[in-house]
């Protein structure tokens, strides 16, 4: 049995943090995983500087509502959806994800969480695990699923190598030159090829 799991941002959805930082002017908010591997180093920084600013869930909440998921990726999702089990695997969190969520017909998503204190500030987030996108993947191989995974930063390089094919989407030429053992695709066409198998004639027309 074969199930496919995907990252959210940057290849579903745009990078919230990237929206939110040009929305509110914040230029310092623009760095991803895709630059700085270290998630907890960049979280710290992202906390540090919401609270700096004196912006809170509710800003992000507000430019969340605003966003569609990228050009094509609800038709994308629709045809995996009808040959695959799909499950998404990010490290956003549930406090962000929902509306986009709803806009891509509720894909199941596994996710994180965050704590909001009494001001409405973002004061701390939680991991389900450490790497819960590697350990989803290797639960799902230990239940017997054969696993295929796409994502397109850092932050997804260990889900792409516990998976049984590793997949990048659309990555930054570094992460593509640093690990040229995963199939690099460009669009979601070829994207969807390589998650079905080659037998398997589902176009996009």
């Amino acid at each position: 049995m074969n199930i496919c799991c995907l990252d959210m941002e940057g290849v579903l959805t745009p990078e919230i943090w990237i929206e939110f930082s040009k929305k509110t002017r914040t230029k310092e908010l623009s760095l991803t995983t895709r630059d700085l591997p270290d998630y907890d180093e960049l979280m710290r920084r992202r906390l540090k500087i919401l609270r700096g600013k004196g912006l809170k869930l509710k800003d992000i909440q507000r430019v969340i509502a605003g966003l569609r998921p990228l050009a094509g990726a609800k038709k994308f999702l629709d045809h995996l959806r009808a040959k695959r089990q799909v499950i998404i695997l990010s490290d956003t969190y549930y406090e962000f994800a929902m509306p986009l969520m709803e806009k891509l017909g509720r894909p199941s998503l596994l996710c994180n969480s965050l704590s909001i204190d009494k001001d409405g500030f973002i004061a701390d987030y939680h991991l389900r695990q450490k790497n819960g996108k590697e350990g989803a993947v290797r639960a799902l191989k230990s239940i017997g699923f054969e696993v295929k995974a796409a994502g397109d930063s850092y932050n997804d390089i260990t889900m792409l190598k516990a998976a049984d094919e590793g997949i990048l989407f659309n990555p930054p030429a570094a992460i593509a030159k640093e690990f040229p053992q995963f199939k690099v695709t460009r669009n979601y066409q070829q994207l969807l090829e390589v998650l079905l198998d080659p037998s398997a004639s589902l176009g996009m027309t």
